[in-house]
């Protein structure tokens, strides 16, 4: 949130106390934690940017499905399976194909599925594309590379090498932030 540090003051015994004028709404905030301890992180603000490497990615693949006359999922789809080290293989028995598929599908928009025989009767090979949600940073970056190029196959301005680079920085700097407090990306 963010606010301007108004005063600092000292008590004889040393305790600080620092005042502090916030732009948000706290009340919600200060009624569930009013006299409990807190930790509390200050630091310089900064104005967010506008986009993050995957708000971008969506931004060029609603581009790319309107330059295609194809919908954005599709766009996505077709980003996901044009970059290596996304996807996995595996044997199934024919019987149990249809429920694989299903239940992987429903893991979200890029968890996608392809069959081809195997040599193995009775059996399907499946390839097993793993949506976004999941990639590590290289990953990601593979795939936004892929979409940027798309687009500008297309004729679609892109943003500069050096803002994709910045923009990838700070997905990095976010992944290893979660990736060290345990919590989901």
């Amino acid at each position: 949130m963010k606010a301007r540090l108004l005063d600092l003051a000292i008590s004889l015994d040393g305790k600080q106390r620092l005042t502090v004028e916030l732009d948000g709404d706290f009340r919600e905030t200060w009624d569930e934690l009013h006299e409990t301890e807190c930790e509390i992180t200050v630091k310089k603000y900064r104005k967010r940017r506008s986009l993050d490497a995957n708000a971008y990615a969506w931004v060029l693949l609603d581009k790319i499905a309107a330059r295609k006359r194809i919908t954005k999922a599709e766009a996505y789809r077709h980003a996901i399976r044009d970059i290596g080290g996304v996807s996995d293989v595996i044997c199934v028995k024919n019987n149990a194909v249809a429920d694989f598929k299903r239940r992987w599908k429903a893991r979200g928009l890029g968890w996608q599925v392809e069959e081809f025989n195997s040599a193995i009767p009775g059996w399907t090979n499946l390839i097993l594309y793993y949506g976004s949600s999941v990639y590590d940073t290289k990953q990601m970056s593979d795939l936004i590379d892929s979409i940027v190029q798309d687009a500008q196959s297309l004729g679609i301005e892109t943003k500069s090498q050096e803002e994709l680079n910045s923009m990838m920085e700070e997905y990095e700097k976010y992944v290893e932030s979660h990736r060290l407090t345990g919590a989901a990306h």
